[in-house]
């Protein structure tokens, strides 16, 4: 039986974080779902509606993204962000906890793991980041140039919204308004391009093998197989750098796994989380 909606913002890891928040009355089971980069809880509406009819659901705006505060103080590292959404569980006293990551959201989820690896009974890794380096010293060091920040909003310009969502999606018709002004929201302001400047210097590159080795945590990886952002070849070496993982391809599908196939993704899941018995 599924209860109503409670959103809003916490400050967590001194910063303003929004959060979407689904309680069901009728488990204790909590999703917690962390989007990708220039993306937010919006990229999960399809699948919230979907889970949160089982299941307790927590969506997490990321910083700098979506709802929650674009600060140029906060650290915006993969070991900072997963530290930050741990202590917002904690805060809500959350116990049975499975994670669902998609692109950078997956990574954070890896650096989740590996920081507190008793957290979750398992995790769902969409399309996950893996592998990528720190940003190159040239670039790092340019990003403290006074108003660089400007740079950075004019590629976004450049590339657009639209362009992004159809090197993300493989099926270009579900492309509409909706989406496209639901990924453009948070770009309007001026403030979030002076916190990604932050996030070049801050960004430490994804957890190399050695680490990823380490995680016990059951894993569900689901990956499109015309991924052009995460290729597919990313996935199949992340199953075997996971030791207790399962690779999961879906035909004729891009990055943006929540929007393309959510009803499959959601009947993974599912399948995943509880598993037939065979007598």
């Amino acid at each position: 039986m599924e209860d109503d909606v409670l959103s809003g913002h916490k400050t967590i890891n001194n910063i303003e974080v929004y959060y979407e928040f689904y309680p069901n009355s009728a488990t204790d089971q909590t999703f917690v779902l962390l989007h990708g980069f220039l993306s937010s809880t919006f990229t999960y509406r399809h699948l919230i509606s979907l889970l949160r009819r089982e299941y307790q659901v927590l969506s997490v705006d990321l910083p700098p993204f979506g709802k929650s505060a674009k600060c140029n103080r906060y650290v915006y590292s993969y070991k900072n962000l997963a530290n930050t959404v741990i202590q917002l569980i904690e805060s809500f006293g959350l116990k049975k906890i499975t994670f669902i990551g998609h692109s950078m959201g997956g990574q954070i989820v890896l650096n989740i793991l590996h920081l507190r690896q008793e957290l979750a009974d398992k995790a769902i890794l969409l399309c996950s980041s893996a592998y990528l380096k720190r940003a190159k010293l040239p670039l790092v060091l340019t990003s403290y140039l006074p108003f660089f920040h400007r740079f950075v909003k004019y590629w976004f310009a450049r590339t657009g919204v639209k362009k992004n969502l159809q090197g993300a999606l493989y099926n270009h018709s579900l492309i509409d308004e909706e989406m496209i002004n639901g990924y453009l929201q948070p770009f309007l302001q001026d403030e979030i391009f002076v916190a990604l400047t932050r996030m070049i210097r801050d960004r430490e590159g994804d957890l190399p093998p050695e680490v990823l080795k380490q995680i016990k945590t059951p894993c569900l990886l689901i990956w499109g197989d015309h991924d052009k952002s995460m290729p597919l070849e990313v996935g199949e070496k992340l199953n075997k750098d996971l030791v207790n993982s399962e690779l999961i391809v879906i035909k004729e599908t891009g990055h943006a796994l929540p929007e393309e196939r959510p009803m499959e993704v959601y009947q993974y899941i599912k399948s995943f989380i509880s598993p037939v018995k065979l007598c």
